[in-house]
């Protein structure tokens, strides 16, 4: 079964936690690595193309999920229309997403995509950052690929003001629960609205190109 909860949705194929997909791959091993491997061209053509004249706004957000997996999903690119939940974890409910979604861009417009971050010490951006993370990670606005998403919008916006992408390597390492320390700081996000241990996260990892 699915690692969601919702109510109706033909986005898996039955009994199964597979997206279906355009290449009409049913095993999971090989959807993740094909995944993986958009990811890696996807960051090598969004770095290429940053500019003074990038906008880290909604549409810029949409694409990046668009391009990098459209190849291979219908959806790629497009908010979600059903309820989903993770475990007790339930993310913005689909009537709002789209307000929601336009909430958080507009307070991120306000701090101008944060591209005067370069002159702020690091302990403050990292803070940003994780702020306005925490905040996508509980929307949850696409059906799937959220987290890898979200990270390179963040990592992006690194690179832009002068940093490395954030390396998320130790986070990301499956611990003895199963879990890893960046899902533990999201359900922290997403239950609590308490970003605290993202940002030691993002702290961690953040450093000057």
């Amino acid at each position: 079964m699915s690692k969601y909860q919702f109510k109706e949705s033909d986005i898996y194929l039955p009994d199964s936690d597979i997206p279906r997909n355009r290449l009409g791959i049913e095993t999971p091993d090989l959807l993740h690595e094909i995944e993986s491997t958009l990811l890696q061209q996807a960051y090598h053509r969004f770095i290429t193309e940053l500019s003074p004249a990038t906008r880290f706004d909604e549409s810029y957000f949409k694409t990046l999920h668009r391009d990098t997996y459209e190849t291979l999903y219908e959806w790629a690119g497009l908010y979600r229309t059903v309820d989903m939940s993770k475990g007790s974890s339930l993310f913005c409910r689909a009537a709002y997403l789209e307000r929601e979604a336009r909430n958080i861009f507009h307070e991120l417009e306000q701090e101008q995509y944060l591209k005067q971050a370069a002159q702020w010490a690091t302990e403050k951006f990292s803070e940003r950052l994780a702020h306005y993370q925490s905040e996508l990670i509980a929307l949850h606005p696409f059906y799937e690929l959220n987290g890898r998403i979200t990270r390179m919008f963040f990592d992006l916006i690194a690179v832009y003001n002068g940093y490395e992408p954030v390396d998320y390597s130790h986070a990301l390492a499956t611990g003895p629960s199963g879990l890893n320390a960046y899902i533990d700081a999201s359900i922290l996000c997403v239950q609590q609205g308490d970003n605290s241990k993202l940002q030691k996260i993002i702290s961690q990892g953040l450093h000057k190109t």
